[in-house]
This record gives structure tokens, C-alpha cells and sequence, in this order.
């Protein structure tokens, strides 16, 4: 007769494998981790398999752990998406919608407000809002949502285009005087450049279509847009960043243009998020809020 297996053990195994420690899942299940430990022995011997190889510095999933691993996690996201479908209701929102988005300006500013203004609306929704660039993976659960600029290639994720983000290359009036006006973006090798990820700046003109790529050697590599706009602003160089970064610098003229023949291609800018016809109501409420109010942010 077979055992009867306790759910909570099931979900201390699943949290194990996807911390990826048993000092992780502790912290995670809020209880000590002799406490995990003596979980994870219990359904091990439930079960008469092991699940998990240890040492004193790595745990590994067995191949008997990594498939019961995989239908554990789906199991228990049925079940928890069936409560979630018992405790909603119309009138009555609840629960937890975990963002990821990009930082700078457009994160800080734009999703950031939505975020808080969409809170209004349902009060009973609390917002988990993470800034790191990572690459991280929807199917996972880590996230629900993820806020992304660029192209994206993962056929499993639904990609709803927001808008696209107008990038051009500007620098200080004052930069221009000293060291010249560059004509064509090759000119940009004898500059000083202040580079954020992209080292290679491909540029487009505006007439032919012809395209120039540049590789780039900064004088400063900074991810962080606003800094990159303050080093602009001192003189320090040449910046390539979307227009969304210093609409207020452009029309002050404390930033200009470099080029007038040669543009940057926009970049479009998505929610991403799982394919799931049956998403919870207040994953189902986030979207339709962002595909219907966000174009309103890009006002102010």
C-alpha cells in the first residue's frame, strides 16, 4: 500500500531545487534548516528514492529528483493558481504580481507610476518591482511580468509592443566647441565617448539608408542612464541614449544632436509575460490596465 506523501514536504523539495540551497529554502520557508533537512529526509524515505545528492558545497538533483521535481512544479502551480480562482473575485482583488523592468528613466519614471496608480485602482494587490538587468525566466514563475526594450526571441512568451523608444547620440554644446563637430559616425574613433552595454553604435542615414557601425571605446562605461546623461552635461563626452533620458536637457539646449544625417533605429519596448489562458483575474487586470493607460505616462 502506498504511503501517503505530505504536501508540505513536496513543497519544501520544489523551494530546495529552485533555491538551490538548503540555507536558501530556509530563508525562503521561514523555519530552520535542520527543519528542511529533516523534510526532505522524510519524503526521500516516503518515497524510497533519493531525490537529492549532497555534499558540503553542492546539492544535485538525482534523475529520479529531476523528473519528480518537474510534475511537483507544475502540480503545485495548479493548485495554487486553483486557489487563487477561489479567493478572487470581481469585486474583490487579491494577491501578489511580481514585475521585473528595466531601470533608468523609463523604469523609475513611467512603470514606476503606472505601478502605483494601477495599486490605486486595486488596493488589495501588492506589487514585488525588481530593477536588476538580469536575464531572468518567466516560465520559472519567477516573475509574471517583465518590462524589456529590444527584440526578443522566445517563442513560449507573448510580447505586447508598447511603444518604440526614439535613441539618438547627443553631447554638450560646450564638448562640440572644444572638440569639434563630428560629420559622419567614424568620426567618432578620434572622440571621447561615454558607453553604456553597447560598444558597437550602428547608425543609419537619414537620405541613402547606408549603415555605419562604430566600435566604440569610452572614456567612461557606465548601465546607468542618468549618469551617463550628467557626464554628458560636464563636458565629458558623447552619449547614445534614448530621448526619454533628457527631453528636459534637449529643450533647455544643455544637450544637442551630434548628427543630422545619420539616425539611430528605434528600439521597441514590451510587457512580456507567459502565454496562460488561465492566469489569475489580478494578472489578467495588470495587463489590460498597462495595454490601455500606459501610453498616457509617455505624456508626461
Amino acid at each position: 500500500m502506498r504511503k501517503e506523501i505530505s504536501l508540505s514536504d513536496i513543497r519544501t523539495f520544489v523551494v530546495i531545487a529552485e533555491s538551490g540551497s538548503f540555507t536558501n529554502a530556509a530563508e525562503i520557508m521561514l523555519c530552520s534548516r535542520s527543519h528542511i533537512s529533516k523534510q526532505l529526509s522524510q519524503l526521500e524515505s516516503d518515497l524510497g528514492v533519493t531525490l537529492l545528492v549532497r555534499t558540503t558545497r553542492t546539492q544535485k538533483l538525482t534523475p529520479q529528483g529531476e523528473a519528480f521535481y518537474e510534475r511537483c512544479k507544475r502540480s503545485l502551480q495548479g493548485i495554487d493558481l486553483a486557489v487563487d480562482r477561489v479567493v478572487e473575485s470581481a469585486d474583490s482583488l487579491g494577491g501578489k504580481i511580481k514585475i521585473n523592468s528595466v531601470g533608468g528613466p523609463i523604469g523609475e519614471n513611467i512603470v514606476s507610476q503606472l505601478i502605483s496608480d494601477f495599486m490605486h485602482e486595486y488596493p488589495d494587490i501588492s506589487v514585488e518591482l525588481d530593477f536588476s538587468s538580469r536575464r531572468v525566466d518567466l516560465v520559472s514563475g519567477e516573475f509574471d511580468f517583465v518590462f524589456r526594450m529590444g527584440e526578443l526571441e522566445d517563442s513560449a512568451l507573448i510580447a505586447r509592443k508598447l511603444f518604440d523608444i526614439d535613441i539618438d547620440t547627443f553631447a554638450s554644446p560646450a564638448y562640440l566647441k572644444t572638440h569639434g563637430q563630428p560629420i559622419d559616425p567614424k568620426d567618432l574613433k578620434q572622440h571621447r565617448c561615454i558607453t553604456g552595454s553597447m560598444t558597437h553604435w550602428v547608425f543609419e542615414h537619414s537620405l541613402s539608408n547606408k549603415k555605419s557601425e562604430v566600435a566604440i571605446h569610452g572614456n567612461l562605461k557606465c548601465s546607468n542612464g542618468r549618469v551617463m546623461v550628467a557626464s554628458a552635461l560636464s563636458g565629458e563626452g558623447i552619449i547614445r541614449v534614448p530621448k526619454l533620458y533628457c527631453l528636459q536637457e534637449l529643450e533647455q539646449g544643455a544637450l544637442a544632436r551630434v548628427f543630422n544625417d545619420w539616425k539611430v533605429k528605434s528600439t521597441p519596448f514590451y510587457l512580456v509575460y507567459v502565454q496562460d489562458k488561465h492566469q489569475p483575474l489580478r494578472l489578467q487586470k495588470f495587463k489590460e490596465f498597462v495595454t490601455e493607460h500606459f501610453g498616457k505616462y509617455l505624456a508626461t
